[in-house]
């Protein structure tokens, strides 16, 4: 096969050994919602925006896995804690035969975090892809909260752009008694390369 990126041939991979070196090497972007609650991202969104927008598509499932064991699993083999976290990935619906934000949070699984799926899903699926802030706030997700007993809580989604998804998920748990430590996503629409 050939690299998505540069088009040489690639073997074992959609995305080459020197195109993920050179082009999927995370830098952490912060920023905060609710005054306090850290989000972590990853990579610059002009860098990866062709990628991302194969998310509903059969090519996505394996450009997702390539970026989030760049990203996510690296994160997870280095974060030090104190004692053991859950993770859960938003609105992880199946959708082209997979769910994007699951794959993500699936390279969190390591020593201190312990992934949990079907936890956090929107009951509303208004598209927000363009939307302004205003649009967002009109249009909440609603989301359907299931229990689990972890008390401190990682949040995982694919994109944050203004940050009302995360900040609506974080407002349903505190209101389950959790405590959201952090939030994970692959990219800011606010960085730019």
């Amino acid at each position: 096969m050939r690299c998505m990126l540069c088009e040489r041939w690639s073997i074992f991979s959609h995305i080459c050994k020197t195109c993920q070196d050179n082009f999927l090497t995370p830098n952490l972007y912060k920023r905060k919602i609710l005054g306090s609650i850290p989000v972590y991202s990853f990579f610059s969104y002009s860098d990866i925006e062709p990628l991302l927008l194969t998310k509903h598509t059969d090519l996505g499932h394996y450009l997702y896995t390539i970026m989030a064991k760049r990203s996510m699993q690296q994160f997870a083999k280095e974060w030090s804690y104190e004692k053991k976290v859950a993770s859960i990935s938003i609105d992880d619906h199946v959708k082209s035969g997979y769910a994007h934000t699951a794959i993500l949070n699936r390279a969190l699984k390591s020593r201190l975090i312990t992934p949990l799926y079907g936890k956090m899903r929107a009951s509303q699926h208004h598209k927000y892809a363009g939307k302004s802030v205003q649009e967002r706030l009109a249009n909440p997700r609603e989301f359907m909260y299931v229990e689990f007993s972890e008390e401190e809580v990682i949040l995982v989604d694919d994109i944050v752009t203004t940050g009302t998804t995360l900040t609506e998920a974080a407002e349903v748990l505190h209101a389950q008694g959790k405590k959201v430590i952090l939030c994970l996503t692959l990219t800011d629409a606010q960085t730019k390369g």
